[in-house]
C-alpha cells in the first residue's frame, strides 16, 4: 500500500468534509483554487495562471467528482481518481509550456445514481459552460481509476440523439482518447460502454465529453464478451438495471458498498493514470 498517500486515509475516513479537506490540501501545495457553490453542490476549480494557456490549442477539461455514496469509503469510487489529479496538478506546476488544462473536483455526482442526470453537480457546470458559450472545451470524466491496469475509454455517449455537430464533436473527442491511450498502454486499452459519469450531465446538455475509467485485464475482457454476446446488455449496464449482476465487473460490484476500500486498489493504476495525465497536458490540439 506504499503507493497510496497517508491523507488519502484521511480523506476517506468517515464524516470528513471531503470539500474542506481538498481546498486545506490544494492551499498547503500553494495551488489556487475557487470554490463554485451551484445549486446544492459545492465545486472546486483550479485557477491556473493566464500564461498556463494558448488560444491556439483546445481547452482540455478534467471532471473528477469527489463525493461518495452513503456508507462506502469510495477508496476508488472516486478518491483514488482524485488523488491521482492532485498529484497531477504538483507536476503541472513544473511545467514550461501553456497546458491549456482545466479542472474542476465536482460534487453531487452520486445524486445522478439517485434520481437523474439533471441532479447530478456537475449538471450546474455544464449549464454554465453552454450559457457562458463554452462548447468547445476536450472535456474527460475521470470515474473508478484506481483499480486495474487497462485503460477503459467508455463509448457512452456515441448513441446519444443530438445535431451533427455534436455528434462530429464527440467522435472526435473520442477518437483522441482512443489515440492518446493507445499511445501511454499500446497493449492494455479498450472502449467499452460505462455506466454514466460527470459526462452524463455534459451530453445532455448538447456537450461532448467522454468518461475514463480502469479495470483489471479479466474483468475488462469479460464486459467486453458480455457486451458481445448479449446486445441488450449494454443499455441494461446503463440504465442500472442489469438482473444478474455477476455479469458485472468486480470492480464496479465493489462501488457503493463497504468493500470499496484502499486494499481493493493496484499500483499499476495509479501509475498508468499518471502517464495518461501527462500525455494530455502535453497534447495540443488546433482549436478550430
Amino acid at each position: 500500500m506504499s503507493f497510496i498517500p497517508p491523507e488519502f486515509f484521511e480523506f476517506i475516513a468517515d464524516n470528513v468534509d471531503r470539500c474542506s479537506f481538498l481546498i486545506n490540501w490544494l492551499k498547503d501545495h500553494d495551488i489556487q483554487c475557487t470554490l463554485v457553490p451551484i445549486d446544492d453542490s459545492k465545486h472546486i476549480y483550479i485557477n491556473f495562471p493566464s500564461k498556463c494557456y494558448d488560444p491556439r490549442f483546445r481547452v482540455k477539461t478534467i471532471l473528477v467528482h469527489y463525493d461518495r455514496a452513503e456508507n462506502s469509503p469510495g477508496a476508488n469510487d472516486n478518491s483514488a481518481a482524485v488523488f491521482e489529479v492532485l498529484a497531477f496538478l504538483v507536476r503541472l506546476k513544473k511545467f514550461k509550456t501553456p497546458h491549456n488544462m482545466r479542472v474542476f473536483f465536482t460534487d453531487g455526482e452520486e445524486m445522478g445514481a439517485l434520481g437523474g442526470v439533471s441532479d447530478q453537480g456537475s449538471y450546474g457546470i455544464a449549464s454554465n459552460f453552454k450559457k457562458f458559450g463554452i462548447t468547445n472545451d476536450d472535456v474527460i470524466a475521470l470515474d473508478g481509476c484506481g483499480r486495474g491496469d487497462v485503460l477503459v475509454i467508455s463509448t457512452t455517449g456515441r448513441k446519444s440523439p443530438g445535431t451533427q455537430l455534436f455528434k462530429k464533436k464527440f467522435n472526435d473527442l473520442y477518437e483522441r482518447m482512443i489515440d492518446l491511450a493507445r499511445q501511454v498502454s499500446p497493449q492494455k486499452w479498450v472502449t467499452a460502454p460505462v455506466p454514466y459519469s460527470d459526462n452524463a450531465a455534459f451530453i445532455a446538455s448538447g456537450i461532448p465529453a467522454v468518461a475514463i475509467t480502469m479495470l483489471p485485464r479479466e474483468e475488462a475482457t469479460a464486459l467486453m464478451r458480455n457486451v458481445q454476446r448479449d446486445k441488450s446488455f449494454e443499455n441494461a449496464l446503463l440504465n442500472n438495471s442489469v438482473v444478474n449482476t455477476d455479469l458485472l465487473p468486480m470492480t464496479w460490484r465493489f462501488m457503493h458498498t463497504p468493500f470499496d476500500t484502499p486494499e481493493s486498489l493496484t499500483q499499476e493504476s495509479f501509475v498508468l493514470m499518471e502517464k495518461f495525465l501527462d500525455e494530455l497536458a502535453r497534447q495540443k490540439t488546433i482549436t478550430i
